[in-house]
């Protein structure tokens, strides 16, 4: 009998597990080229991290009314703190299995959840300090999380370079929608900057970014360069980390580096469309994390 049961649960752990996996390929696809590199017990507990996520962000990207989002947001913290109550809800049971294997940080998700609450209300960036502190809630609670999954052996050092990769991440996700978060009425950099640059982000009649395209290629770039710089200290954290986590690392960071060169060479392109790599290139620069984790 006991066996039945240990066979059971089994079963709905990699059931659990599998839906984690699902949701990452689908929604997060630019972190699915990574994960992919890591071995099977950590891939699993880094899809049920970033499903986790996908749920505090849709949540925050949502339809609903401001105050059902906060209060589905306080809810998804309480589960957090008890995860070990949910039986029934697939992305909580990989979670709470993967912290009892892992040194997983949990209390990340407080502030990856305290992020998503800045949307929700609308909060405007006056300086890039104000905004650092976003990135660091939204991107850099996931990064701490994965040094949990990494396991990295010294955290203390880790820690930081994890928040500044998670910052360039951040920041280049922040310029490459642009339009798209102006759409739904979000404006992430900093007013000291679009003040310099004499930029409002506004729309014109055909949704597209109105500055003019000198002070707006300006912008942007002034922009990316400051990315660029969260990149160099951040990056310097493959070092620390074993060969295929590093791999996982440098891949995803690959992904969004070679977004933001993109962005850079060609600021124009972001103002009426959503800027992406192309499958094949992705694949290219995971592989060619890979290699260059077994040099």
């Amino acid at each position: 009998m006991a066996d039945g049961n240990s066979t059971e649960a089994r079963m709905n752990l990699d059931a659990a597990y599998a839906e984690c996996i699902r949701i990452t390929r689908t929604e997060a696809r630019n972190f699915a080229y990574g994960i992919r590199l890591l071995p099977p017990d950590k891939r699993r507990a880094m899809s049920a991290v970033y499903a986790m996520a996908r749920r505090i962000d849709d949540i925050g990207d949502g339809t609903l009314p401001a105050l059902q989002k906060s209060r589905e947001l306080a809810q998804i913290g309480a589960d957090l703190h008890d995860l070990h109550s949910t039986a029934d809800d697939p992305v909580l049971v990989a979670l709470a299995d993967s912290a009892d294997r892992l040194p997983l940080p949990l209390e990340a998700f407080d502030d990856l959840i305290a992020g998503c609450q800045m949307d929700v209300v609308g909060r405007e960036y006056g300086n890039f300090d104000d905004l650092v502190e976003y990135c660091r809630c939204v991107a850099g609670s996931v990064g701490r999380m994965s040094l949990g999954i990494y396991n990295a052996p010294d955290m203390d050092k880790a820690r930081p370079l994890a928040d500044a990769l998670g910052v360039a991440l951040q920041l280049t996700n922040i310029l490459r929608d642009l339009r798209e978060d102006r759409l739904i009425g979000r404006v992430y950099l900093p007013k000291e900057d679009l003040d310099a640059f004499d930029c409002t982000l506004d729309l014109d009649d055909d949704d597209v970014l109105s500055d003019p395209p000198d002070r707006f290629a300006a912008l942007v770039r002034f922009e990316a360069e400051r990315a660029e710089r969260w990149y160099t200290e951040g990056l310097a954290l493959l070092p620390m980390l074993d060969r295929r986590s590093a791999a996982c690392t440098a891949a995803m960071a690959g992904i969004y580096h070679r977004l933001l060169n993109r962005i850079a060479a060609a600021p124009e392109k972001v103002r009426g469309a959503r800027l992406s790599l192309p499958a094949g290139e992705k694949l290219a620069v995971a592989a060619r994390a890979l290699v260059k984790g077994a040099a």
